[in-house]
């Protein structure tokens, strides 16, 4: 009977140990004292987001990143309304100078030759997403920045080239939908999730699951209110928005540097 009892106290011992266990792993989790952390990413340097989205944003001091395509005309043509978005505390991002993707037979209209990632040299990526980022430096003055790989794809002749750039970034964001701990976040392709057509809805059901899971979520729009076929519409974004912003004191919405300068300190001190 003592040896039951011994066996009994041992088996309990280990049962709340494990939950204790279990309890202090997810708290390694935690988001700058939040619940979760939102990341909301803009992808292109559309006239739409000077106009629709960071107009919306500043309204709830809500911080963000645009990731600039350095020749693209709502850059070239507005770089006193960037600017002015940089001095308000929004990221301006790495998109590379042309945005070149490779062409595939399924794209349904194909890209002239030019921004062609198949025509690429490793080379040549390398220096456009290093001089993109002297445009972006003269603009804000800043020096640290995260880089965003034109659609999602991340080699040139099937060589990674983002190890080449590494130093230059703080982190770089992917596409690959899926939420993550701190722990878990790989900084050289942070993982997001694109909305084309959501809802309002849709989107807070998201940060729902980031506030409950205690996760990083990262948003991926491209047009706002217009401006992409890949779009969301003003209003169901403005949903979005006005959800986060009620929930300040729960959720941390802060832009890709900021929260990729936070995961990669405290994975280190994770791992310590």
């Amino acid at each position: 009977m003592n040896g039951l009892k011994k066996s009994f106290k041992r088996f309990l011992f280990l049962a709340i140990l494990h939950i204790f266990s279990s309890c202090t792993a997810q708290s390694n989790s935690f988001w700058n004292g939040k619940q979760c952390a939102v990341v909301l990413t803009y992808d292109d340097s559309l006239k739409e987001h000077l106009e629709n989205v960071i107009p919306s944003l500043n309204k709830h001091n809500l911080k963000a990143t645009f990731y600039i395509i350095g020749s693209s005309e709502a850059f070239v043509n507005r770089k006193i309304d960037w600017k002015d978005a940089a001095k308000k505390g929004h990221e301006l991002g790495n998109h590379t100078l042309m945005h070149p993707c490779a062409n595939i037979q399924k794209r349904k209209v194909q890209l002239p030759p030019e921004k062609d990632l198949n025509n690429y040299s490793l080379q040549k990526v390398v220096d456009e997403i290093k001089i993109t980022n002297n445009l972006l430096h003269q603009i804000d003055g800043k020096s640290e920045r995260t880089f965003a790989f034109p659609c999602g794809q991340t080699k040139v002749n099937d060589t990674l080239f983002y190890p080449y750039v590494k130093n230059n970034f703080v982190g770089a964001r992917g596409v690959k939908r899926a939420m993550k701990y701190v722990e878990e976040v790989e900084l050289e392709n942070i993982n997001a999730y694109g909305m084309k057509g959501h809802t309002g809805v849709e989107m807070i059901e998201l940060v729902k699951q980031a506030m409950s899971k205690n996760k990083l979520l990262v948003f991926l729009f491209h047009g706002v209110g217009g401006g992409s076929s890949l779009n969301v519409e003003m209003a169901e974004h403005d949903k979005l928005v006005d959800f986060l912003a009620i929930n300040k004191n729960k959720i941390w919405v802060a832009p890709m540097v900021e929260v990729a300068k936070f995961v990669k300190t405290n994975k280190q001190s994770i791992n310590k």
